[in-house]
């Protein structure tokens, strides 16, 4: 196993969690990750906000890269794929479709999140299996919003989840991994969004994404 990586154990199912922030499911070959908000930037530059170019392309690569080394045959998207109507230019569709031309073997699953409902339908050449609002797989839940499921441990993202760490005068605030007893929060996987710092109640583990790796802390 990659160095990097960091295993964790939910309900006796052994799972990776990677420092490109996502979760591996090494044993179904699924690999999930949440809140990409594709089209962010586009949003913000008709709205006549400057911003730099090259986050989709940074992400695309981490996402690539992720796949890649994983090998997984699943790619699970934990709602906000998009992140509004209006930044689905088609200079962008026409770059993600060929994106996914690039991954062609690996099947995308998205489970619906509130920034996706505002589109009915996804350009079809994205070739999504679309789910409204969970996918259940073995003994996990796959969803958007983090909400406990009865009988079955839930991976969601939605919050952006931060972790704030100190010592000798230096203090970081890093994306994380937000695991509890019935429910984990993943990171947001697009480097461009805010985030929401954790409140950790006793049983909770926290992970950090300190590149290259990824820590408990």
């Amino acid at each position: 196993m990659d160095a990097r990586r960091c295993q964790v154990r939910v309900g006796g199912t052994l799972l990776e969690l990677l420092p490109e922030r996502a979760l591996y499911w090494p044993d179904a070959g699924v690999l999930a990750v949440a809140d990409l908000h594709w089209g962010k930037t586009e949003s913000f530059q008709q709205h006549g906000i400057p911003l730099p170019t090259g986050v989709l392309e940074d992400d695309l690569a981490r996402l690539s890269a992720a796949l890649g080394a994983t090998g997984a045959r699943r790619l699970l998207l934990l709602g906000d794929l998009i992140h509004s109507r209006q930044g689905l230019t088609p200079a962008l569709v026409q770059r993600l479709a060929a994106w996914r031309e690039s991954q062609a073997g690996v099947e995308l699953v998205l489970v619906r999140g509130n920034h996706d409902r505002h589109v009915k339908t996804l350009p079809p050449e994205w070739r999504l299996d679309v789910r409204e609002s969970h996918l259940d797989e073995g003994p996990f839940r796959f969803a958007h919003h983090p909400e406990p499921a009865p009988g079955r441990f839930v991976w969601a993202g939605h919050l952006h989840p931060m972790v704030r760490l100190s010592g000798r005068g230096d203090r970081l605030r890093l994306p994380c991994f937000h695991v509890g007893s019935d429910v984990g929060v993943l990171p947001a996987f697009s480097a461009f969004t805010g985030g929401c710092d954790v409140s950790r109640r006793p049983g909770e583990r926290v992970f950090a994404i300190a590149d290259p790796a990824v820590v408990e802390v």
